[in-house]
């Protein structure tokens, strides 16, 4: 197992306003398409992972760039992501922790939820939710970080699923075929097999600094603060009246 070097602080998504532009063919596709994402270079004795994050209207998007991964071994290498929705540190994986997988150029991702039996906790598959999209391919001379072929993985993860909120417990492992390795982060979230993820208890956290990810959009605060208008103004209306019955 190889785990990031100490990582004191939390991964910081950024509210984006391109990342409806992102084409999702599991590569870097061109110099600018991640950009507008917040940055994390997860750096290893001997290997380095950059993670792009960004959130967007209904969406959080992630990037996983695995530049030192340079033996292709497609149908094997993959990627997951997981997200304790609650944020309450549980030691086993339960039903508000979510994992999603991505494959080397695989036709298929995967998603799981927590399940915790009789003491012991597994991670189920469960159907994709609408909207999400996990995909890998070989990334090339687009990317930002190295020319030299290796994995990348992009994920589109709907808000609807995992809720909006401006702290969410996040795990991210990146299993190498080649060398039989997990690379994990952060640093204490131990674990050789990406389907037996480290208790929650050991995630670090996926952070909105500026809680733009769970604030309502603008047209539904416009519509709920005429809502709440109407109600104030009826209430009083109907006070006045009142009175107005009572004067007679």
């Amino acid at each position: 197992m190889q785990t990031a070097n100490a990582q004191p602080n939390p991964i910081m998504i950024t509210l984006s306003s391109t990342m409806d532009k992102v084409t999702f063919d599991g590569i870097w596709s061109h110099k600018t398409e991640w950009k507008n994402s917040s940055l994390d270079e997860l750096s290893y004795d001997d290997w380095t992972i950059y993670l792009r994050t960004a959130h967007q209207d209904n969406f959080i998007y992630v990037f996983i760039d695995a530049v030192s991964d340079v033996h292709l071994n497609k149908g094997a290498d993959k990627a997951i992501i997981c997200f304790d929705t609650q944020n309450d540190k549980s030691s086993l994986p339960d039903s508000d922790d979510y994992c999603f997988m991505a494959t080397l150029d695989g036709k298929r991702s995967f998603s799981y939820q927590g399940e915790t039996s009789l003491g012991q906790s597994n991670l189920k598959k469960i159907a994709n939710p609408d909207g999400f999209i996990g995909i890998s391919d070989v990334s090339n001379e687009n990317d930002r970080y190295t020319t030299v072929p290796h994995p990348s993985y992009e994920f589109r993860i709907p808000t609807s699923f995992v809720g909006r909120s401006d702290i969410y417990g996040f795990y991210l492992g990146v299993y190498d075929a080649n060398l039989n390795k997990v690379y994990s982060w952060p640093e204490n979230a131990l674990t050789d097999n990406l389907l037996h993820v480290p208790s929650p208890n050991t995630w670090g956290e996926l952070v909105s600094p500026d809680k733009s990810l769970p604030e309502f959009h603008l047209p539904l605060i416009v519509f709920l603060s005429a809502v709440f208008l109407s109600l104030y103004f009826g209430r009083i209306n109907q006070t006045r009246l009142g009175r107005q019955v009572k004067t007679k």
